[in-house]
Order: structure tokens, then C-alpha cells, then sequence
């Protein structure tokens, strides 16, 4: 198989530099260290998207939502609703939320903190807490059935072997009292009928699959004994133990520097592609999306108001609150002293929303009618969906400004 084109422009280097030493953070993109040069998302080419240099990757196949293709839905979202009632009101964390994922997809779910995205995923394993959170309405299909009706015991037993989680924190998210090893073998011996040896062969090779050295003497260690990137491939390897259909990695790199972030990214895009496993990230990183998702969702005050494709969100953004995201990244292809465009002002409060766009009083496009009405989710291209009445002057904006 030949190398794919290259859609990271190579800066020169300084003088003696090593490319396989140096490793640069700008803004929430990351220029990564290859093999062979520096990496850097930006400026890709639309036939670029995908794939890197000198790196034979293949472009991800396309989606039955997207171009026709003979995937079977995974999981279908349908109008969820998921509340929080507090003593200062109602919060309508998750409102209206729908996207399906295929099989061996990854879709991608990003926006700003408090805009609803970990309380989706949760509600997906049905782990809102009662009181004070509660799913209020809506589906959750998930191979043909519906979580939302199953009983708890049924739930357990989805959970972890059907779909897994990678939690936001990988410091926190190990049981600090119990080893490795028996942390590793708790959800097989739970969740399957192998045997305590089986299990203990079997997170062996998780652990040599994710990368870990010396993975017998890893078994018997705990998690302080192990680094921040070194807890989170454990916690790749729990999600992979029962071979589950679906994973659902929130913020997987938080806390990680960038090096090891491009390692645990590379790993479950490398891992969920082999193995054929459906992927949710959840990430506040638009070069995380660039580089590892096959469809995106934007979300803003609980609900979605953008879908599309990679692409479609890159070159082809129809809602301000996207286009802002991107406005807002630092560019390398714009001068040193170019100022930054921020998102201004604040997220709304979640238990003051109206029935206008929650997005307005941010909104450089907003208009009276914004005030009176949300507008629908439409989709207006294939595969490509916005809720926005001005749609078509955000995407001559765009237009203009590239």
C-alpha cells in the first residue's frame, strides 16, 4: 500500500534541530512529531483530510449516512432529553439531542464546557444519578434495542461488554486500593465465562496490545505506581477487554502533554480501526477532530446544531457558533502579530434558557427572528445538517474570509 499524500505543511526546522525530538504546542492544535518531519493540522487540503506523511493510512471508508455505504446503524440517538433539577431551577443539560453512529464509525462531539456532551455519553450508559439528574425523554436504540427500557440488571451487563467508556480523567478514574491486574480482570471475569487464568493471560496481551512494557509486572502494580499516559492506556485496555461494539472515549487526552496525547490517539484510532470497534470522542481539540473523525457533531447549551463530515465542518461551516470555533483556533498560516477572533461573551445559563437560539446574544448574524424561535436541525446537503435561519450568509462569511 503507498503512502497517502501529505496534508501537513512541513515548516523549516531551525538549525540542527531534530524532528524527532522537537514537539510544539500552539492553541488547542498540537504539531506532532513523525518519523520523518514536524506535522502540523492546518491548511488541509479538502482531498487531504485523511492520512499523513509518509504514513500508509487509509482514508476511513464512508458511512451509510454519508455516501451510501452498507454499514449498519450502531447506536441511534432520538430527541433525548436528560434534566438536572436543582434548588435553582431546571437544567436542561441535554435537549433534543439525535445522531446515530455506524458500525466501525468515529464520530466526534465538540463544544465548549457545560454544552451538554459528557452528560450525552452518560445518559447513553444510563449514569445520570437520581436525584438530581433524570432522562426525560427521547430513545436510545442501540443495536436493535432500546436501553432506555431495558432493567438495570439487563443495563450492567451492556455496560462494558457492549459499550465501554474511557473516562475524562485518567488520575482519578483507577480504583487507587485495588491492582492493575485485578482491576483488568474484574470486567472479563464479570462479564464473560473465562477463567481466572484465562483472564489474567488475556490482560497480558491488553496490555502489550496498548503498548505497555514489562505487562506481567504491570498486573501486580497500582495505579500510582504508573504515569498519566501509562493510566490511560490501562484504561484503553479495560474498555477493549470484552471486545465491545461501541467505546465512548470522553476527553481521552485530558491532562496528557502532547506527546503522549498523539501516542494514546494514534493508538485507539489504530486499535478501533483493527478490530472494528465504533468510536464517540469527546474532545474540546478541533486538530483531534481534523485528524480522527469520520463525522462530527457540534453541540452549544445542550443541543446539536451542526453535523456533518470532517470536512463539511472545516470548509464548509453554516452556523456562527462553528465558524466561531474556527475563527478562534491560532493559525501558522497567518502573520505573528495577527490577532485572535475569541468566541465573546459566555455560555448561556442552562436554567434560563428561552425559546430563542441559545447562541444569539453571541452572535455576530443575529437577527429579531433569532429571538422567538429556535430553529430546526435541517439538513441541506448530504449528510451536512445546521440549525441556523442564517445559514447561507455564515457560509458566505466563510467564503469571503478564505
Amino acid at each position: 500500500m503507498s503512502p497517502n499524500r501529505a496534508y501537513f505543511k512541513t515548516p523549516k526546522l531551525r538549525s540542527g534541530a531534530d524532528p524527532l525530538c522537537e514537539t510544539l504546542s500552539i492553541g488547542i492544535f498540537s504539531i506532532i512529531c513523525c518519523k520523518t518531519t514536524i506535522r502540523e493540522p492546518f491548511d488541509i487540503g479538502e482531498d487531504e483530510l485523511y492520512g499523513h506523511a509518509n504514513c500508509a493510512i487509509e482514508r476511513p471508508k464512508i458511512g451509510p449516512a454519508r455516501k451510501g455505504g452498507s454499514l449498519a446503524t450502531l447506536l441511534e440517538i432520538d430527541r433525548l432529553k436528560t434534566q438536572f433539577f436543582t434548588s435553582a431551577g431546571v437544567v436542561k443539560a441535554v435537549d433534543g439531542v439525535s445522531y446515530t453512529v455506524d458500525e466501525g464509525e468515529t464520530v466526534a462531539v465538540v463544544g465548549e464546557s457545560g454544552c451538554g456532551k459528557s452528560v450525552t455519553a452518560m445518559s447513553i450508559l444510563r449514569l445520570i444519578p437520581w436525584p438530581p439528574g433524570k432522562i426525560t425523554d427521547g430513545e436510545i436504540r442501540f443495536a436493535g434495542r432500546d436501553l432506555l427500557a431495558l432493567s438495570e440488571e439487563e443495563m450492567r451487563n451492556v455496560r462494558g461488554k457492549d459499550i465501554s467508556m474511557i473516562f475524562q480523567e485518567p488520575m482519578t478514574s483507577l480504583n487507587p486500593v485495588l491492582s492493575i491486574g485485578m482491576q483488568l480482570t474484574e470486567t472479563m471475569l464479570a462479564h464473560t465465562d473465562i477463567s481466572e487464568e484465562d483472564a489474567y493471560k488475556r490482560a497480558v496481551d491488553l496490555l502489550g496490545m496498548v503498548g505497555i512494557s514489562e505487562p506481567e509486572r504491570r498486573l501486580a502494580q497500582y495505579p500510582h505506581h504508573l504515569s498519566g499516559g501509562m493510566r490511560q492506556r490501562v484504561m484503553i485496555a479495560m474498555a477493549l477487554s470484552c471486545e465491545p461494539k461501541l467505546i465512548i472515549a470522553d476527553e481521552p487526552t485530558t491532562a496528557l502533554d502532547v506527546t503522549i496525547q498523539a501516542q494514546i490517539l494514534e493508538l485507539m484510532k489504530n486499535l478501533t480501526r483493527d478490530l472494528g470497534v465504533a468510536m464517540i470522542i469527546i474532545t474540546h481539540n478541533l486538530g483531534v477532530v481534523a485528524r480522527y473523525a469520520d463525522r462530527v457533531n457540534v453541540m452549544y447549551a445542550g443541543k446539536i446544531i451542526e453535523s456533518g463530515t470532517a470536512a463539511d465542518i472545516y470548509y464548509r461551516p453554516h452556523h456562527p457558533y462553528t465558524l466561531a470555533l474556527l475563527k478562534s483556533v491560532p493559525r501558522m498560516d497567518q502573520q505573528r502579530q495577527a490577532q485572535l477572533d475569541p468566541v465573546e461573551g459566555q455560555p448561556p445559563d442552562l436554567t434560563m434558557l428561552d425559546e430563542g437560539c441559545a447562541f444569539r446574544p453571541r452572535c455576530r448574524f443575529a437577527t429579531e427572528e433569532c429571538a422567538h424561535s429556535f430553529p430546526s436541525l435541517e439538513t441541506f446537503a448530504d449528510g451536512h445538517a445546521t440549525a441556523c435561519f442564517h445559514m447561507d450568509r455564515v457560509a458566505a462569511s466563510m467564503k469571503e474570509a478564505s
